[in-house]
């Protein structure tokens, strides 16, 4: 079968590999269709992030779909030809963490395609994937690749989960990448009031505006975007800061109202913080890091027509094709989310 390789920044082969047998509690899947993300990108473009570095080739990938091909012994609840949504969160479910339910810190996390520990964890973009039945979730009535955006959606469903209350709330996104696009999502269904969202790209802001943005506003054009809105101690309940950019998460934490709630997706490395701002407002400041539960949570609320994720899907390339489509993912000014169908 075939696999999408890295091997060293802008290193990509689609190269073959061994085809893998279901064991017992696991599913063979043929591969439908994988999304590219942020990760994926930085192992491309710069062959890592941070002090995460590429230390030998490792498959990419973890937001995935496809049609379950074989059972393993023990697999019932699952049929083949079912179409489902793959989850890469795979705890270990017996460390520290895990014990806690908080799965999403495991110790012994495999999260598909990750350069963090060594060897490293191979991804899910391959022809066929074998994975635990545990982890996949049924997805009929989806198209494969709404399906496989259930990934990403689950990750700003676990961030609208730490930042609390939603029902009435004034939201504020900066960044309006995929992440950002779809915390305006996820914000909107838990019930918030009032979304504006703040990016440097017009484009990014279209798509934000077409999922319902009350309002959008280009720092690249007007820096100070979010300076009216610090008057009186500020306007927003809570900031989804989605770009990992400090002078996004200083200017949205001006524009938050005494305790407020500060959720950090975005990882551009390290930030400083407005640390009187932050004591004299009693801003919380929450991390949001993947998530678990979530995942069936989100392939759900696609199913019932809660969320709409089809509009943030721009490009769906051939696995033929897939440095052009890595080429294409990684021009913002014309993708939002970039897809790779492997049949």
């Amino acid at each position: 079968m075939k696999a999408i390789v890295i091997h060293a920044a802008k290193d990509l082969r689609v190269e073959h590999c061994t085809v893998e047998t279901p064991g017992p509690g696991e599913v063979e899947i043929r591969l439908a269709t994988g999304g590219i993300c942020g990760s994926d990108l930085h192992y491309y473009n710069h062959g890592g992030f941070g002090t995460v570095r590429l230390k030998q080739p490792m498959i990419l990938g973890h937001e995935v779909s496809g049609h379950v091909a074989a059972l393993g012994e023990g697999v019932s609840d699952l049929a083949v030809g079912d179409l489902v949504a793959v989850s890469p969160s795979r705890p270990c479910g017996s460390c520290e963490y895990c014990h806690k339910g908080l799965p999403n810190h495991c110790f012994n996390m495999r999260f598909y395609g990750s350069a963090m520990p060594f060897p490293h964890i191979q991804g899910a973009f391959r022809e066929r994937l074998v994975a635990k039945a545990s982890q996949c979730v049924k997805a009929n009535g989806l198209s494969a690749g709404e399906a496989a955006m259930a990934e990403p959606l689950s990750v700003t469903l676990h961030a609208t989960r730490r930042a609390g209350e939603m029902l009435g709330k004034r939201v504020l996104v900066t960044g309006c990448g995929p992440i950002g696009t779809l915390s305006i999502l996820s914000a909107r269904r838990a019930g918030a009031a009032e979304i504006v969202a703040a990016d440097i790209s017009e484009k990014a802001l279209g798509f934000a505006h077409a999922i319902g943005a009350d309002r959008t506003i280009n720092l690249s054009e007007d820096q100070d975007g979010l300076a009216s809105f610090s008057h009186n101690k500020g306007y927003f309940d809570v900031l989804y800061e989605c770009s990992g950019a400090q002078p996004a998460l200083v200017a949205g934490i001006q524009a938050l109202r005494p305790r407020g709630v500060i959720i950090q997706l975005g990882l551009g490395g390290e930030m400083s913080l407005p640390m009187m701002a932050i004591t004299a407002k009693e801003l919380d400041l929450r991390g949001s890091f993947r998530f678990h539960e979530e995942f069936a949570v989100a392939v759900k609320l696609m199913q019932g027509g809660l969320i709409d994720v089809k509009p943030l899907i721009t490009h769906t390339l051939p696995l033929a094709d897939a440095l052009n489509a890595f080429e294409i993912a990684s021009d913002k000014g014309q993708s939002m989310k970039t897809q790779i169908a492997f049949v």
